[in-house]
């Protein structure tokens, strides 16, 4: 404990120099739960974007359906199976999808298109569909032979609200579907690629064009925490299980996005190698610069009995002292930054698109880690860099060191 207290009073010594290397410490440190928190924040903010406007977070459909997506893949009695989930906690809506690919035509202009039929109000409850409509109305409640087609599609058949579209497809029985549909809105989902080909009708509408009565190929989930997403999913795994359905998180269902996002996200380790550096060039530049001006003092201390492994720790306690200070500082002043960073953000001057959704601004996040790893980051790289300078101490021979003037 004495040991301790010295060196509590020893940082104050040199009030400059301890200064200056809090300061840099402090630095280190905020710029590191700066970087963490915005990535958690812009990365969430991404994440909660992606599943809530397009995917979901978690998927079911028949088993093989995602490896090799086929109109035969179906579930076959989809309410039976909303029975297994509606109940679960952290479940907090759902739609049911049916998907197909066609041709469609307005007037001379043709399109390869992606069928999509949907339940209009459960898709406005999942994923806010009704919000996207740029142009005209969303789909009816009731089937009504409508439908609603990207922004893109629209450009591609020079199609706009009361054109009438001709599709055509395949049917589950083996026959050439088709049928003419009136067009009453426009979309934009914010994925330019999808909307170049997108076509919702009303599921019914889908299911009785595609002869699949009844039968789906998805249902999507929307959880009230992107949290729950695992907790969820073997949930649904264990409830489902012999059904012949597959529970798929939001993780597999876009895993290129999601490999693409993790391999971006190893950027933040650079940015705590930045601040393991400049923590360690300060605190080693003061600590050395302290062991060598008070040689003496240490010869001192080892002639009136002073063990080696005291003076040892006493030089690691002052760094940690200097760290936890720096540590408690930054944190504060990294989580004001988080915190209005959050709640403001940066609005880009050109929005720029990834997994094909485009954003405009980005947010940080307060979360735990931006204060836990760079913390452990200071207090580990400022004791460790001490251990040089706590070992020469610790060697110090009393009767040269005592010459010393």
């Amino acid at each position: 404990m004495i040991t301790l207290r010295i060196a509590f009073r020893n940082i104050f010594r040199q009030k400059r120099r301890t200064i200056l290397t809090v300061l840099t410490m402090v630095v280190g440190f905020t710029l590191a739960a700066v970087s963490i928190g915005w990535s958690d924040g812009t990365y969430s903010y991404i994440i909660n974007m992606f599943t809530r406007n397009r995917i979901g977070h978690v998927q079911i459909h028949r088993e093989g359906y995602l490896d090799e997506p086929s109109l035969y893949k179906t579930i076959d009695d989809y309410e039976s199976v909303a029975d297994a989930f509606e109940n679960v906690e952290g479940v907090e809506t759902w739609s049911p999808r049916v998907e197909s690919a066609g041709l469609a035509s307005v007037g001379e202009k043709s399109s390869g298109i992606q069928i999509m039929g949907i339940d209009p109000e459960r898709e406005a409850k999942a994923t806010s569909f009704d919000k996207k409509i740029i142009s005209g109305n969303s789909l009816s409640a009731e089937p009504s032979y409508e439908a609603v087609i990207g922004k893109g599609l629209a450009e591609i058949l020079e199609a706009d609200v009361g054109s009438e579209i001709v599709i055509i497809s395949q049917g589950a029985d083996g026959s050439i579907a088709n049928d003419l549909y009136n067009i009453v809105g426009i979309v934009d989902s914010g994925d330019d690629i999808s909307d170049r080909s997108s076509c919702y009708l009303h599921i019914q509408d889908a299911q009785s064009f595609l002869v699949l009565e009844g039968r789906i190929h998805e249902i999507v989930l929307i959880l009230s925490d992107l949290a729950e997403v695992n907790r969820v999913t073997g949930t649904l795994r264990k409830a489902l299980r012999g059904r012949g359905l597959e529970v798929t998180p939001w993780q597999e269902v876009a895993r290129s996005f999601y490999q693409a996002m993790r391999a971006d996200q190893q950027g933040m380790w650079i940015m705590l190698f930045v601040v393991v550096l400049i923590v360690a060039v300060g605190v080693l530049n003061t600590v050395l610069m302290s062991v060598l001006e008070r040689t003496r003092e240490y010869g001192l201390l080892k002639a009136i009995g002073t063990r080696p492994n005291q003076l040892f720790r006493l030089v690691l306690y002052e760094s940690f002292i200097i760290a936890a200070v720096s540590v408690v500082v930054g944190s504060a002043l990294g989580t004001f930054a988080n915190h209005l960073l959050s709640i403001y953000g940066i609005s880009l001057s050109e929005p720029f698109t990834y997994g094909g959704m485009e954003f405009q601004e980005m947010r940080s996040k307060v979360t735990a880690q931006s204060l836990y790893i760079p913390g452990i980051t200071v207090v580990l790289s400022a004791v460790l860099v001490s251990v040089f300078p706590a070992a020469k101490a610790a060697r110090t021979a009393s009767a040269r060191a005592m010459r010393i003037h």
